[in-house]
């Protein structure tokens, strides 16, 4: 079982401070980009995150991953250089 390193763990911290969500998984992707554009040797520089939460009821997509973006500060463009979003409301 591989257990999620700083930047993982910091991604999942953020997501919960922020939508206290009832769904979240952040995989690392890293592996998929090594020796790709973006790959920095750290192994954690390409996420995805499916996240479910209240939060995002009545927002449109795009909207919605920019409130991931936003709740994620600095990490994008900065420690994670490719980041996929799923932001639902329960029920979709």
């Amino acid at each position: 079982m591989n257990t999620p390193g700083p930047v993982a763990r910091e991604i999942e911290t953020r997501l919960n401070t922020a939508f206290t969500p009832s769904s979240l998984t952040v995989t690392n992707d890293s592996a998929r980009h090594s020796g790709h554009m973006g790959d920095d040797g750290t192994g954690e520089s390409h996420f995805s995150v499916e996240i479910e939460s209240a939060a995002f009821a009545g927002v449109a997509r795009l909207e919605r991953q920019r409130m991931v973006n936003r709740a994620l500060g600095d990490l994008p463009g900065q420690r994670v250089h490719a980041l996929a979003i799923k932001a639902r409301a329960p029920g979709e």
